[in-house]
């Protein structure tokens, strides 16, 4: 089971979320990624893909988006393992395509 962590960005987005949609999220957080994860390849319903244009130090891992509604995005990044042998995710944004928006961290 892969295990979480969470930037202060995501919990504010998160807040920010109507209840129906953080149980969207949640829903396919729980159904969809984290089995995704697991088994280390993604279902093309999630189009989980590299997101364009994040300046990232040399080695580090690329910031990766997930589609969970139609305008329901979240970014997030593999992260070292806290678990041995279990992958470890960091939710970086949540939201609709305004996560995008570079804005203050």
């Amino acid at each position: 089971m892969p295990t979480f962590e969470t930037t202060a960005r995501f919990d504010r987005d998160f807040k920010k979320l109507l209840p129906e949609e953080k149980a969207r999220f949640q829903e396919a957080v729980r159904d969809k990624f984290v089995p995704d994860v697991v088994r280390g390849r993604f279902r093309p319903g999630l189009r989980v893909k590299p997101v364009q244009r994040v300046p990232l130090p040399a080695g580090a891992r690329p910031v990766m988006e997930m589609t969970w509604a139609p305008d329901g995005r979240a970014t997030w990044q593999y992260a070292d393992e806290i678990r041995a042998g279990e992958p470890h995710v960091i939710w970086r944004r949540v939201g609709g395509h305004e996560i995008f928006d570079p804005g203050p961290a």
